[in-house]
Parts: structure tokens; C-alpha cells; sequence
């Protein structure tokens, strides 16, 4: 293995892993471990910072020494769970609190106080995002308020989302932030270049914790030799769903693509404009090149894979997340069962945070199948809520490119294109999420001129599904999904 390598450290929710990508494009090597979810309280949802850290080093080490030395790898890119908090104490380098992950919804309170006093049509406006808990500025007060070493760290105070930790503990103490993550925290306007004092002052975020907000691609720092055996730099920054974008190969309008995993999320790049929406999707960087931001469209779905890990860990349907394919074939239809999967609230483009999740239709002839399979049409029947609203905000799809862990099962991605009625591709490597953080390294590093060389450099072949399902089997799985949606969400 005589050439050099590009490492990626994908630091996910259920788990943290480091990939090795030869400047073709080839993924030639995976370490993954899986991280501890804690769940303090309904609602709550907690990752070890540290934890974090440790086993990502693992990873990291595991697949430097498979590439043959720090020698050998050219650069790294990193891309991680998006929203996640992690306070931490500049002087040591040690978390001061458990890392609060994006899912969780204790600060929905707070949320709702900012709504009823009128900040979120402002909040949209800057940010492109609506106030949720969901977002990280929340998160971050919360900490402080609640968290007692948090509190106490005055001046050595240092807030940021994960890929922010990780690059401190990397270097040995750079904090930055790269745009599309900052653009995730409700802190940043979407049209400014630094964190907005404004709006650090409404959640009550210490501008001195945050990072510096820096671009997707180039240099920001070298990892202390000791660590990796040698100075890799660090070249590639993103949030995971921009990253995965990115890795899809979707960077002008038009272009469409949908990432299955813990959560689902859908992203329609916009251009260079900041989009504006009026239906309650949000507006994002899409990545950020020598300071000139390129934005998207976004629709968040907070449960999917995890809806499969609750069926497997939690009520004990299922054995593994690949039995669901078989199982849903095994039935004709879901016996009129429809699930609704508000497990952790439900995101767009209804944003109900407290809602919980509810099984309808339930009788005498329901079995697992029926179940399961009213688990899995539940993730179709979410995105086309979400191609609805993106069609009413002007950005309609043609195409719907697919990509993460819940991807590669077929009859989830037939589903889809049924549903939507759309052609769905899924490329041949799911991964897209560390392969659009390698090709940012590969551009922050001089292997690539511009993005859309890498692109274009590392295409990879696709599976094709068209729609097929009969007219009068869409119209009653629209009903049914509509009918429950109906009696579950708050009146107005």
C-alpha cells in the first residue's frame, strides 16, 4: 500500500468509526466501535464525551496502523453527529458534563417560553432554523445552568458540537467550528461569518466558549504526533447530513438526497442564496469554501433506525436490524396497522416536541409482521410529509438519491420510491457520509482543486428502484397515514 490515504473519522450517534479512502475513492478499511446511549429521564438523551474521544482514537489508531504509519495518510476529515453539546474545561481537556445528544428534548420548555414570546419568526430569519430543542444553543444554557462544573468553569469554559471536541483533542487545544456544524446551533446567521451577539444573547451562550468558525475544507490544525504517530493535518470538516450530501454527489438544486439512519434527513442544495422557508423546513450551510457559503434546504426526521433499534432492544421483535426486511415481506400488507414513530417528538415539517409515538389499527388477527412492517412504511410516510413541504417551499423533487445504514435494505428503498412515486438511487457504497468528509479532505489538502472535481473524480455506480405500486394501494397507505397524523397532532 504504497500511496497515501485519506482517513475519516464519522463520528456518529449509535457509534463512532474510522474509515481509510485511497485518493481514488476506494474504501479500503473500517473500525468501528459503538458508544453508550444513556437515558437519564423520558426524554433525555446522554454520550460520554470522553467515551467519545477514547474509542474514535481506537478507531483512529486501528486504521493508521492498517495503512502502514501515520506516514501514509495525507490528511483527515472528520464529520459528526450534528447538535450534540460537549462542555469541556480548557485547561484539561476534560469533559465537565455528559455530552447532550441531538435527539434529546429537555429543554422544550425553554423552547416553548422563546416561541410564546414571539423570537421565533426572528430566530428563523437569521438562522433558517425554527426553535426546537433539537438545535444546540438550548443545549448549551441548559448545561450551564444545570450542570455544576459547567458553571464553575468561567474563563476556561469551551462549548462545542463534537467535531469540535474532537479536533481540540487532536491538536492539543485548537477550537474551531466548521460552518455547516455552526449553522446547526442556532448562534450563527446563516449570512454572517462569526457567531451572532445577538442571538448568542437571547439563548444566553458565552460568546468566549464558542469555537472559531472556520471553512468545510483546508487546514485547520495537525494531530500531536504522539497520538498517531505523526502530524496527520486536519483537512475536512462537516455535520454529518452535509457531509453525506457532499458524498452523494448532490451539490447544485436540483439534486436530492435523503440519509437513513439513527434519524433521516433530507437535503435540496439551494445555491448561494439562503433559503427561506414557509414550511417549516430549514435553512442550512451546505459547506462553506474560502468564506463564500453555499446553503440547502433541510427536512429532519428524528426517528428511523432507531424506530429498528427500539423494535429489536426495546420490544424485542425483531433479532437484528436485517430480519425486518424479511419480516415485512412476509406479510401483504400492515393488516391496518400504522405506527406512528414520535419516539423522540416528531420533527418537520410538524415539529411537535412533545408528541410520543402510538401504534393504530391494532385487533385480534395483528401479529409481529404486521408491526414491523407498519415500523418500516412509517419512514416513507415521514419523507413524504417532507416532499410536500419542500414542492410548497419551490424546491420539488425529480429524483431522490439515498444513502446510511437503513438504505441498504430493498424493501425499504422500493417503498420509498412507491410512496413518493419518484425514482430512489442508492449508490453502491452507503457510506456516503465519511466519503463526502474524505473528499472535503482531499480538497483541503491539494488532491483536488475544487469540490466538484472530487465529485466528479470519485462517482460510484447506483441501484435504481421506480415506483410500482398500484394507484388504489398508495391512496389507502396516504389515508391511513393522514387519518392518524389527524387524531395525533395538537389542534391549533
Amino acid at each position: 500500500m504504497g500511496e497515501r490515504m485519506i482517513l475519516v473519522l464519522d463520528e456518529g450517534t449509535t457509534s463512532t468509526r474510522a474509515m481509510l479512502y485511497t485518493v481514488e475513492g476506494v474504501r479500503v478499511g473500517t473500525a468501528q466501535r459503538e458508544l453508550t446511549q444513556y437515558y437519564p429521564r423520558p426524554g433525555w438523551v446522554e454520550h460520554d464525551a470522553a467515551e467519545i474521544w477514547d474509542r474514535t482514537l481506537a478507531c483512529a489508531r486501528e486504521m493508521v496502523a492498517q495503512a502502514g504509519g501515520a506516514g501514509r495518510i495525507a490528511a483527515i476529515g472528520i464529520t459528526n453527529q450534528r447538535e450534540t453539546v460537549v462542555a469541556w474545561d480548557r485547561r484539561t481537556g476534560a469533559p465537565l458534563a455528559r455530552a447532550i445528544v441531538w435527539q434529546d428534548r429537555r429543554t422544550a420548555g425553554r423552547c416553548q417560553a422563546l416561541r410564546e414570546q414571539g423570537h421565533e419568526t426572528l430566530v428563523q430569519a437569521r438562522t433558517g432554523l425554527v426553535i426546537d430543542p433539537y438545535f444546540s444553543g438550548t443545549k448549551m444554557r441548559w448545561l450551564i445552568d444545570h450542570a455544576p462544573d459547567v458553571a464553575a468553569a468561567g474563563d476556561a469554559l469551551a462549548l462545542g458540537t463534537v467535531e469540535s471536541w474532537l479536533v481540540w483533542k487532536l491538536t492539543g487545544g485548537v477550537h474551531v467550528s466548521d460552518a455547516s456544524n455552526a449553522s446547526r446551533t442556532q448562534l450563527m446567521a446563516l449570512d454572517g461569518q462569526d457567531w451572532d451577539a445577538g442571538l448568542c444573547g437571547l439563548f444566553g451562550v458565552p460568546g468566549a466558549a464558542l469555537p472559531r468558525i472556520v471553512d468545510n475544507a483546508g487546514a485547520f490544525g495537525a494531530v500531536m504526533p504522539d497520538l498517531l504517530g505523526g502530524p496527520i493535518p486536519i483537512c475536512g470538516l462537516a455535520g454529518d447530513q452535509q457531509a453525506a450530501t457532499i458524498g452523494q454527489g448532490c451539490l447544485a438544486p436540483g439534486a436530492v438526497k435523503a440519509t437513513l439512519g439513527t434519524g433521516a434527513f433530507i437535503l435540496a442544495p439551494t445555491g448561494a442564496t439562503p433559503p427561506i422557508s414557509s414550511h417549516r423546513l430549514l435553512g442550512t450551510v451546505l459547506y462553506q469554501n474560502e468564506g463564500v457559503r453555499h446553503y440547502a434546504l433541510e427536512g429532519a426526521i428524528f426517528v428511523a433506525g432507531s424506530l429498528v433499534q427500539w423494535l429489536r432492544d426495546r420490544m424485542g421483535l425483531i433479532e437484528t436490524a436485517a430480519d425486518t426486511e424479511a419480516i415485512a415481506r412476509s406479510v401483504p400488507d400492515n393488516g391496518g396497522v400504522v405506527l406512528l414513530p414520535a419516539l423522540s417528538g416528531l420533527g418537520a415539517p410538524h415539529w411537535q416536541a412533545g408528541m410520543t409515538g402510538s401504534i393504530h389499527g391494532l385487533t385480534h388477527g395483528t401479529g409481529r409482521a404486521h408491526i414491523v412492517r407498519a415500523a418500516l412504511e412509517s419512514i416513507a410516510h415521514q419523507v413524504h410529509d417532507l416532499a410536500a413541504a419542500f414542492a410548497a417551499d419551490g424546491a420539488p423533487w425529480h429524483m431522490l438519491r439515498i444513502d446510511g445504514g437503513m438504505s441498504a435494505n430493498d424493501w425499504i428503498a422500493q417503498d420509498m420510491a412507491d410512496i413518493l412515486r419518484l425514482p430512489v438511487d442508492r449508490p453502491a457504497d452507503v457510506e456516503t457520509t465519511a466519503r463526502g468528509a474524505a473528499m472535503l479532505a482531499a480538497v483541503g489538502a491539494g488532491i483536488f482543486p475544487t469540490l466538484a472535481a472530487a465529485v466528479a473524480a470519485w462517482e460510484s455506480q447506483r441501484t435504481h428502484f421506480a415506483p410500482v405500486m398500484l394507484a388504489a394501494e398508495h391512496a389507502g397507505r396516504l389515508a391511513g397515514w393522514q387519518s392518524v397524523l389527524a387524531k395525533s397532532l395538537p389542534t391549533v
